[in-house]
Protein backbone atom coordinates (compact mmCIF):
# COMPACT_ATOMS: atom_id res chain seq x y z
CA UNK A 1 0.00 0.00 0.00
CA UNK A 2 1.88 3.08 -1.22
CA UNK A 3 1.37 6.65 -0.14
CA UNK A 4 -0.64 7.22 -3.32
CA UNK A 5 -2.95 4.37 -2.44
CA UNK A 6 -3.36 5.82 1.02
CA UNK A 7 -4.50 9.10 -0.50
CA UNK A 8 -6.80 7.28 -2.90
CA UNK A 9 -8.45 5.42 -0.06
CA UNK A 10 -8.99 8.71 1.72
CA UNK A 11 -10.39 10.32 -1.43
CA UNK A 12 -13.15 7.72 -1.68
CA UNK A 13 -14.42 8.88 1.70
CA UNK A 14 -13.92 12.60 1.12
CA UNK A 15 -17.53 13.65 0.34
CA UNK A 16 -18.75 12.41 3.70
CA UNK A 17 -16.12 14.51 5.47
CA UNK A 18 -16.52 17.83 3.66
CA UNK A 19 -19.10 19.25 6.06
CA UNK A 20 -17.00 18.33 9.08
CA UNK A 21 -13.93 19.90 7.50
CA UNK A 22 -15.76 23.17 6.90
CA UNK A 23 -16.96 23.29 10.49
CA UNK A 24 -13.66 22.45 12.19
CA UNK A 25 -10.93 23.90 10.00
CA UNK A 26 -11.35 27.41 11.27
CA UNK A 27 -11.27 26.51 14.95
CA UNK A 28 -8.56 23.87 15.12
CA UNK A 29 -4.99 23.82 13.91
CA UNK A 30 -2.92 20.77 13.10
CA UNK A 31 -0.61 19.58 15.83
CA UNK A 32 3.07 20.30 15.38
CA UNK A 33 5.45 17.34 15.54
CA UNK A 34 8.17 17.79 18.16
CA UNK A 35 9.96 14.52 17.42
CA UNK A 36 9.56 10.93 16.25
CA UNK A 37 11.49 8.03 17.76
CA UNK A 38 11.76 4.25 17.31
CA UNK A 39 13.07 1.98 20.09
CA UNK A 40 13.71 -1.59 18.86
CA UNK A 41 14.29 -4.38 21.37
CA UNK A 42 13.81 -8.13 21.65
CA UNK A 43 11.13 -7.58 24.29
CA UNK A 44 9.09 -5.20 22.14
CA UNK A 45 9.48 -2.33 19.68
CA UNK A 46 8.19 1.15 20.46
CA UNK A 47 7.30 4.03 18.15
CA UNK A 48 6.79 7.46 19.70
CA UNK A 49 5.31 10.56 18.09
CA UNK A 50 5.76 13.65 20.25
CA UNK A 51 3.63 16.70 19.48
CA UNK A 52 2.64 20.05 20.92
CA UNK A 53 -1.04 19.05 21.08
CA UNK A 54 -2.69 15.82 22.21
CA UNK A 55 -3.38 13.43 19.35
CA UNK A 56 -6.31 11.07 18.91
CA UNK A 57 -5.65 7.78 17.14
CA UNK A 58 -7.50 4.64 16.09
CA UNK A 59 -5.79 1.48 14.93
CA UNK A 60 -6.38 -1.97 13.50
CA UNK A 61 -4.25 -4.95 12.47
CA UNK A 62 -4.25 -6.46 8.99
CA UNK A 63 -3.08 -10.00 8.17
CA UNK A 64 -1.38 -11.31 5.04
CA UNK A 65 1.00 -9.55 5.12
CA UNK A 66 0.98 -8.41 8.74
CA UNK A 67 0.46 -4.66 9.19
CA UNK A 68 -0.53 -2.25 11.91
CA UNK A 69 -2.59 0.65 10.60
CA UNK A 70 -2.92 3.78 12.76
CA UNK A 71 -5.10 6.75 11.80
CA UNK A 72 -4.06 9.90 13.67
CA UNK A 73 -6.38 12.89 13.79
CA UNK A 74 -5.20 16.47 13.93
CA UNK A 75 -2.11 15.99 11.77
CA UNK A 76 -0.80 17.00 8.38
CA UNK A 77 2.05 15.12 6.74
CA UNK A 78 5.22 17.17 7.06
CA UNK A 79 8.96 16.63 6.98
CA UNK A 80 9.14 15.77 10.67
CA UNK A 81 6.51 13.05 10.32
CA UNK A 82 8.10 11.67 7.14
CA UNK A 83 11.31 11.32 9.14
CA UNK A 84 9.66 8.39 10.90
CA UNK A 85 10.25 6.30 7.77
CA UNK A 86 14.03 6.59 8.13
CA UNK A 87 13.99 5.78 11.85
CA UNK A 88 13.28 2.09 11.33
CA UNK A 89 16.46 0.01 11.30
CA UNK A 90 16.89 -3.25 9.35
CA UNK A 91 17.55 -5.17 12.58
CA UNK A 92 14.27 -4.11 14.22
CA UNK A 93 12.76 -7.40 15.46
CA UNK A 94 9.17 -6.47 14.65
CA UNK A 95 8.96 -3.59 12.14
CA UNK A 96 9.91 -4.09 8.48
CA UNK A 97 9.16 -0.55 7.33
CA UNK A 98 6.86 2.42 7.97
CA UNK A 99 4.73 4.32 5.45
CA UNK A 100 3.03 7.65 6.04
CA UNK A 101 0.28 9.30 4.00
CA UNK A 102 -2.50 11.89 4.21
CA UNK A 103 -5.49 9.58 4.43
CA UNK A 104 -8.01 12.42 4.44
CA UNK A 105 -8.00 16.09 5.50
CA UNK A 106 -6.57 16.43 8.99
CA UNK A 107 -6.03 12.65 9.31
CA UNK A 108 -2.69 10.95 8.73
CA UNK A 109 -2.48 7.22 8.21
CA UNK A 110 0.64 5.43 9.43
CA UNK A 111 1.16 1.87 8.22
CA UNK A 112 3.74 -0.31 9.96
CA UNK A 113 4.71 -3.31 7.84
CA UNK A 114 5.55 -6.02 10.34
CA UNK A 115 7.87 -9.01 10.40
CA UNK A 116 5.22 -11.15 12.10
CA UNK A 117 2.00 -10.98 14.04
CA UNK A 118 2.08 -8.64 17.06
CA UNK A 119 -0.12 -7.56 19.93
CA UNK A 120 -0.12 -3.78 19.64
CA UNK A 121 -0.80 -1.22 22.34
CA UNK A 122 -1.54 2.30 21.13
CA UNK A 123 -1.89 4.91 23.87
CA UNK A 124 -1.31 8.55 24.81
CA UNK A 125 0.99 10.01 27.44
CA UNK A 126 0.46 13.48 28.94
CA UNK A 127 3.30 16.01 29.22
CA UNK A 128 5.91 15.08 31.83
CA UNK A 129 9.45 16.26 32.45
CA UNK A 130 10.97 17.48 29.20
CA UNK A 131 8.34 15.74 27.08
CA UNK A 132 5.24 17.23 25.47
CA UNK A 133 2.30 15.05 24.41
CA UNK A 134 3.28 11.58 23.21
CA UNK A 135 1.42 9.05 21.08
CA UNK A 136 2.99 5.61 21.60
CA UNK A 137 2.77 2.36 19.62
CA UNK A 138 4.14 -0.64 21.55
CA UNK A 139 4.48 -3.81 19.46
CA UNK A 140 4.68 -6.95 21.57
CA UNK A 141 5.28 -10.41 20.06
CA UNK A 142 2.20 -12.56 19.63
CA UNK A 143 4.01 -15.57 21.05
CA UNK A 144 6.44 -14.81 23.84
CA UNK A 145 9.45 -17.07 23.73
CA UNK A 146 11.01 -16.72 27.14
CA UNK A 147 14.80 -16.49 26.68
CA UNK A 148 15.26 -15.69 30.34
CA UNK A 149 15.21 -19.30 31.47
CA UNK A 150 18.42 -19.82 29.50
CA UNK A 151 20.32 -18.04 32.25
CA UNK A 152 19.68 -21.04 34.45
CA UNK A 153 21.73 -23.29 32.17
CA UNK A 154 25.49 -23.32 31.91
CA UNK A 155 27.19 -24.62 28.76
CA UNK A 156 28.06 -28.32 28.83
CA UNK A 157 31.02 -29.04 31.02
CA UNK A 158 30.66 -25.95 33.20
CA UNK A 159 27.98 -27.18 35.59
CA UNK A 160 29.42 -28.20 38.93
CA UNK A 161 28.01 -31.57 39.97
CA UNK A 162 28.31 -32.79 43.51
CA UNK A 163 26.85 -35.55 45.63
CA UNK A 164 24.43 -34.14 48.16
CA UNK A 165 23.10 -30.63 48.63
CA UNK A 166 25.47 -27.78 47.71
CA UNK A 167 27.25 -25.64 50.24
CA UNK A 168 29.28 -22.45 49.90
CA UNK A 169 32.80 -22.02 51.28
CA UNK A 170 35.40 -19.27 50.95
CA UNK A 171 38.17 -19.69 48.38
CA UNK A 172 41.40 -18.42 49.97
CA UNK A 173 43.08 -17.86 46.64
CA UNK A 174 41.54 -14.38 46.48
CA UNK A 175 39.58 -12.83 49.28
CA UNK A 176 39.18 -15.29 52.17
CA UNK A 177 35.93 -13.64 53.21
CA UNK A 178 34.37 -13.47 49.80
CA UNK A 179 35.03 -15.98 47.00
CA UNK A 180 32.27 -18.63 47.00
CA UNK A 181 32.27 -22.04 45.35
CA UNK A 182 30.10 -25.11 45.45
CA UNK A 183 31.23 -27.94 47.67
CA UNK A 184 29.53 -31.15 48.81
CA UNK A 185 27.79 -30.86 52.14
CA UNK A 186 28.98 -33.18 54.90
CA UNK A 187 27.01 -36.40 55.14
CA UNK A 188 24.20 -36.25 57.66
CA UNK A 189 22.26 -39.22 58.92
CA UNK A 190 18.51 -39.07 58.58
CA UNK A 191 18.50 -35.87 56.49
CA UNK A 192 16.25 -36.30 53.55
CA UNK A 193 17.18 -34.81 50.19
CA UNK A 194 14.57 -32.17 49.27
CA UNK A 195 14.27 -33.68 45.80
CA UNK A 196 12.83 -36.90 47.24
CA UNK A 197 9.09 -36.48 47.78
CA UNK A 198 6.54 -38.65 49.53
CA UNK A 199 5.51 -40.05 46.16
CA UNK A 200 9.03 -41.44 45.74
CA UNK A 201 8.81 -43.54 48.92
CA UNK A 202 6.97 -46.69 49.85
CA UNK A 203 4.28 -45.99 52.43
CA UNK A 204 4.43 -48.28 55.41
CA UNK A 205 1.45 -49.34 57.46
CA UNK A 206 -0.28 -46.43 59.11
CA UNK A 207 0.48 -44.09 56.17
CA UNK A 208 4.04 -43.22 57.26
CA UNK A 209 6.89 -43.34 54.74
CA UNK A 210 9.04 -46.44 54.84
CA UNK A 211 12.47 -44.90 55.35
CA UNK A 212 14.35 -48.05 54.48
CA UNK A 213 14.68 -47.66 50.71
CA UNK A 214 14.35 -43.92 50.25
CA UNK A 215 17.02 -42.95 52.77
CA UNK A 216 19.39 -45.72 51.83
CA UNK A 217 19.59 -44.40 48.26
CA UNK A 218 22.42 -42.13 47.24
CA UNK A 219 21.08 -38.56 46.90
CA UNK A 220 20.83 -37.43 43.26
CA UNK A 221 23.54 -35.15 41.92
CA UNK A 222 22.49 -31.52 42.09
CA UNK A 223 23.85 -28.33 40.57
CA UNK A 224 23.26 -25.04 42.37
CA UNK A 225 23.71 -22.20 39.94
CA UNK A 226 23.28 -18.76 41.49
CA UNK A 227 21.06 -16.53 39.35
CA UNK A 228 21.58 -12.78 39.64
CA UNK A 229 19.27 -10.23 38.04
CA UNK A 230 21.05 -7.06 36.95
CA UNK A 231 18.84 -4.07 36.35
CA UNK A 232 20.34 -1.11 34.45
CA UNK A 233 18.02 1.76 35.37
CA UNK A 234 15.95 3.85 32.97
CA UNK A 235 16.32 3.35 29.19
CA UNK A 236 14.51 4.27 25.99
CA UNK A 237 12.20 7.22 26.49
CA UNK A 238 13.53 7.62 30.03
CA UNK A 239 17.13 8.94 29.92
CA UNK A 240 17.43 9.14 33.70
CA UNK A 241 19.67 11.91 35.02
CA UNK A 242 21.70 13.98 32.57
CA UNK A 243 25.18 15.16 33.50
CA UNK A 244 26.63 18.60 32.87
CA UNK A 245 28.71 17.10 30.06
CA UNK A 246 25.65 15.59 28.41
CA UNK A 247 26.03 12.01 29.69
CA UNK A 248 22.78 10.10 30.09
CA UNK A 249 22.37 7.93 33.13
CA UNK A 250 20.69 5.19 31.07
CA UNK A 251 23.82 4.79 28.90
CA UNK A 252 26.36 4.84 31.73
CA UNK A 253 24.57 2.29 33.88
CA UNK A 254 24.01 -0.03 30.92
CA UNK A 255 27.76 -0.14 30.27
CA UNK A 256 28.50 -0.78 33.94
CA UNK A 257 25.89 -3.56 34.06
CA UNK A 258 27.37 -5.22 30.97
CA UNK A 259 30.81 -5.25 32.58
CA UNK A 260 29.31 -6.65 35.76
CA UNK A 261 27.47 -9.35 33.82
CA UNK A 262 30.66 -10.49 32.10
CA UNK A 263 32.45 -10.79 35.44
CA UNK A 264 29.62 -12.64 37.17
CA UNK A 265 29.11 -14.99 34.22
CA UNK A 266 32.81 -15.85 34.51
CA UNK A 267 32.20 -17.16 38.03
CA UNK A 268 31.85 -20.96 37.96
CA UNK A 269 28.55 -20.97 39.85
CA UNK A 270 26.82 -17.77 38.73
CA UNK A 271 24.66 -16.72 35.80
CA UNK A 272 23.12 -13.33 35.05
CA UNK A 273 19.89 -12.01 33.68
CA UNK A 274 19.73 -8.37 32.57
CA UNK A 275 16.35 -6.69 32.67
CA UNK A 276 17.48 -4.77 29.59
CA UNK A 277 20.59 -5.18 27.46
CA UNK A 278 19.94 -2.33 25.03
CA UNK A 279 18.41 1.15 24.97
CA UNK A 280 14.74 0.53 25.64
CA UNK A 281 12.39 1.20 28.52
CA UNK A 282 11.22 -1.50 30.94
CA UNK A 283 8.40 -0.68 33.39
CA UNK A 284 9.36 -1.00 37.04
CA UNK A 285 7.09 -3.93 37.83
CA UNK A 286 8.22 -5.79 34.70
CA UNK A 287 11.83 -5.55 35.88
CA UNK A 288 10.83 -7.35 39.07
CA UNK A 289 8.69 -9.86 37.19
CA UNK A 290 11.67 -10.79 35.01
CA UNK A 291 13.76 -11.53 38.06
CA UNK A 292 11.03 -13.61 39.67
CA UNK A 293 10.42 -15.53 36.44
CA UNK A 294 13.91 -17.02 36.64
CA UNK A 295 13.80 -17.37 40.44
CA UNK A 296 16.71 -14.99 40.84
CA UNK A 297 18.74 -15.24 44.03
CA UNK A 298 19.60 -11.52 43.99
CA UNK A 299 18.33 -8.36 42.29
CA UNK A 300 20.83 -5.54 41.76
CA UNK A 301 19.63 -2.27 40.23
CA UNK A 302 22.34 0.03 38.85
CA UNK A 303 21.90 3.84 38.79
CA UNK A 304 23.92 7.07 38.67
CA UNK A 305 22.55 9.66 41.05
CA UNK A 306 21.76 13.33 40.43
CA UNK A 307 21.03 16.23 42.72
CA UNK A 308 20.15 19.89 42.31
CA UNK A 309 23.63 20.86 43.50
CA UNK A 310 26.65 19.80 41.39
CA UNK A 311 28.69 19.49 44.60
CA UNK A 312 26.88 16.34 45.76
CA UNK A 313 29.17 13.32 45.39
CA UNK A 314 29.79 9.76 46.48
CA UNK A 315 28.30 6.29 46.06
CA UNK A 316 25.30 4.87 47.90
CA UNK A 317 23.47 1.58 48.34
CA UNK A 318 19.75 1.36 49.09
CA UNK A 319 17.39 -1.35 50.28
CA UNK A 320 13.64 -1.40 50.69
CA UNK A 321 11.94 0.02 53.76
CA UNK A 322 8.63 -1.05 55.28
CA UNK A 323 8.45 1.93 57.64
CA UNK A 324 9.34 4.98 55.62
CA UNK A 325 12.64 6.31 54.33
CA UNK A 326 15.79 6.39 56.45
CA UNK A 327 16.44 10.00 55.42
CA UNK A 328 14.83 12.85 53.53
CA UNK A 329 17.35 12.36 50.73
CA UNK A 330 16.48 8.65 50.45
CA UNK A 331 12.78 9.48 50.23
CA UNK A 332 13.43 12.13 47.57
CA UNK A 333 15.50 9.71 45.53
CA UNK A 334 12.92 6.92 45.79
CA UNK A 335 10.17 9.25 44.60
CA UNK A 336 12.34 10.32 41.67
CA UNK A 337 13.18 6.74 40.66
CA UNK A 338 9.57 5.62 41.09
CA UNK A 339 8.53 8.28 38.58
CA UNK A 340 10.37 6.34 35.85
CA UNK A 341 7.12 4.78 34.64
CA UNK A 342 5.67 8.24 33.98
CA UNK A 343 8.70 9.38 32.02
CA UNK A 344 9.46 6.10 30.26
CA UNK A 345 5.82 5.73 29.37
CA UNK A 346 3.55 2.92 30.58
CA UNK A 347 0.12 2.15 29.20
CA UNK A 348 -2.13 2.95 32.17
CA UNK A 349 -4.78 0.46 31.02
CA UNK A 350 -2.34 -2.43 31.34
CA UNK A 351 -0.24 -1.12 34.23
CA UNK A 352 -3.07 -1.18 36.75
CA UNK A 353 -3.98 -4.72 35.71
CA UNK A 354 -0.37 -5.87 36.02
CA UNK A 355 0.15 -4.30 39.41
CA UNK A 356 -3.07 -5.67 40.84
CA UNK A 357 -1.73 -9.20 41.22
CA UNK A 358 1.90 -8.57 42.00
CA UNK A 359 4.39 -7.86 44.66
CA UNK A 360 4.26 -4.29 45.77
CA UNK A 361 2.63 -4.88 49.13
CA UNK A 362 4.06 -8.34 49.69
CA UNK A 363 7.57 -7.47 50.79
CA UNK A 364 8.69 -9.40 53.84
CA UNK A 365 10.89 -8.59 56.77
CA UNK A 366 13.15 -11.49 55.80
CA UNK A 367 13.67 -10.08 52.31
CA UNK A 368 14.57 -6.68 53.72
CA UNK A 369 16.98 -8.19 56.27
CA UNK A 370 18.76 -10.15 53.54
CA UNK A 371 18.82 -7.07 51.33
CA UNK A 372 20.53 -5.10 54.09
CA UNK A 373 23.17 -7.82 54.46
CA UNK A 374 23.80 -7.79 50.71
CA UNK A 375 23.83 -3.99 50.66
CA UNK A 376 26.38 -3.76 53.46
CA UNK A 377 28.68 -6.27 51.74
CA UNK A 378 28.55 -4.31 48.47
CA UNK A 379 28.83 -0.91 50.16
CA UNK A 380 31.98 -2.04 51.97
CA UNK A 381 33.66 -2.92 48.66
CA UNK A 382 32.50 0.19 46.78
CA UNK A 383 33.91 2.31 49.58
CA UNK A 384 37.34 1.17 48.50
CA UNK A 385 37.12 2.89 45.10
CA UNK A 386 34.93 5.94 45.72
CA UNK A 387 33.84 8.16 48.57
CA UNK A 388 30.62 6.96 50.17
CA UNK A 389 27.80 9.49 50.17
CA UNK A 390 26.40 7.72 53.22
CA UNK A 391 28.31 5.23 55.33
CA UNK A 392 25.38 2.87 55.82
CA UNK A 393 22.82 1.22 53.59
CA UNK A 394 19.86 3.57 53.31
CA UNK A 395 16.24 2.53 52.98
CA UNK A 396 13.19 3.87 51.16
CA UNK A 397 10.15 2.66 49.23
CA UNK A 398 11.76 1.93 45.84
CA UNK A 399 9.18 0.14 43.67
CA UNK A 400 11.87 -1.79 41.82
CA UNK A 401 13.09 -3.40 45.07
CA UNK A 402 9.73 -4.86 46.07
CA UNK A 403 10.10 -8.49 45.06
CA UNK A 404 8.87 -10.32 48.16
CA UNK A 405 11.25 -13.26 47.79
CA UNK A 406 14.50 -11.84 46.33
CA UNK A 407 17.13 -9.86 48.27
CA UNK A 408 17.25 -6.59 46.33
CA UNK A 409 19.48 -3.53 46.37
CA UNK A 410 19.82 -0.33 44.36
CA UNK A 411 23.34 0.99 43.80
CA UNK A 412 23.85 4.67 43.07
CA UNK A 413 27.31 4.34 41.54
CA UNK A 414 28.14 8.07 41.74
CA UNK A 415 26.57 11.48 41.11
CA UNK A 416 26.38 12.02 37.36
CA UNK A 417 25.37 15.60 38.19
CA UNK A 418 28.86 16.13 39.67
CA UNK A 419 31.27 17.03 36.81
CA UNK A 420 34.20 15.11 38.32
CA UNK A 421 32.15 12.00 38.99
CA UNK A 422 30.52 12.23 35.56
CA UNK A 423 33.99 11.94 34.01
CA UNK A 424 34.78 8.96 36.21
CA UNK A 425 31.51 7.25 35.31
CA UNK A 426 32.48 7.45 31.64
CA UNK A 427 35.99 6.11 32.28
CA UNK A 428 36.55 2.46 31.32
CA UNK A 429 38.99 1.85 34.16
CA UNK A 430 36.60 3.23 36.78
CA UNK A 431 33.73 1.15 35.40
CA UNK A 432 35.92 -1.96 35.65
CA UNK A 433 36.91 -1.22 39.23
CA UNK A 434 33.31 -0.53 40.15
CA UNK A 435 32.16 -3.82 38.63
CA UNK A 436 34.94 -5.67 40.45
CA UNK A 437 33.83 -4.12 43.74
CA UNK A 438 30.23 -5.24 43.26
CA UNK A 439 31.35 -8.79 42.40
CA UNK A 440 33.46 -8.91 45.58
CA UNK A 441 30.50 -7.68 47.61
CA UNK A 442 28.25 -10.39 46.16
CA UNK A 443 30.87 -13.04 46.90
CA UNK A 444 31.21 -11.75 50.46
CA UNK A 445 27.43 -11.91 50.92
CA UNK A 446 27.17 -15.51 49.74
CA UNK A 447 30.17 -16.58 51.84
CA UNK A 448 28.20 -15.62 54.95
CA UNK A 449 24.70 -16.35 53.60
CA UNK A 450 24.75 -19.58 51.57
CA UNK A 451 21.85 -19.99 49.16
CA UNK A 452 19.17 -22.38 50.26
CA UNK A 453 17.43 -25.38 48.79
CA UNK A 454 16.63 -24.22 45.25
CA UNK A 455 18.29 -26.93 43.18
CA UNK A 456 17.78 -28.71 39.94
CA UNK A 457 18.23 -32.39 39.46
CA UNK A 458 20.74 -33.55 36.86
CA UNK A 459 20.58 -36.75 34.91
Amino acid sequence: MSGGVLQAVGASRLPALLTLAVVTTGSARAAGIVGVRVWPADDYSRVTIESDLALKATHFVVDGPDRLVVDVEGLQVDAALRDLVAKVQPNDPYIRQVRVGQNRPNVVRIVLDLKGHVNPQVFNLPPVGEYRYRLVFDLYPDKIEDPLLAVLDKPDGEILLRDGPPQFIPDNRTDPASKSLLKPAPAQDDVRDPAVTASDTTLAKGGRPDRGDAFAQKPPAVARIITIALDPGHGGEDPGAVGAGGSHEKDVVLEIAKRLRRKLDAEPNMRCLMTRDADFFVPLNVRVQKARRVQADLFVSIHADAFVSPDANGSSVFALSERGASSTAAKWLANKENAADLIGGVNIATRDKQLAGVLLDLSTTAQINDSLKLGNAVLREIGGINRLHHGEVEQAGFAVLKAPDIPSILIETAFISNPDEEKRLNDDAYQERLADAVVKGIRRYFAKNPPLAKTRITS
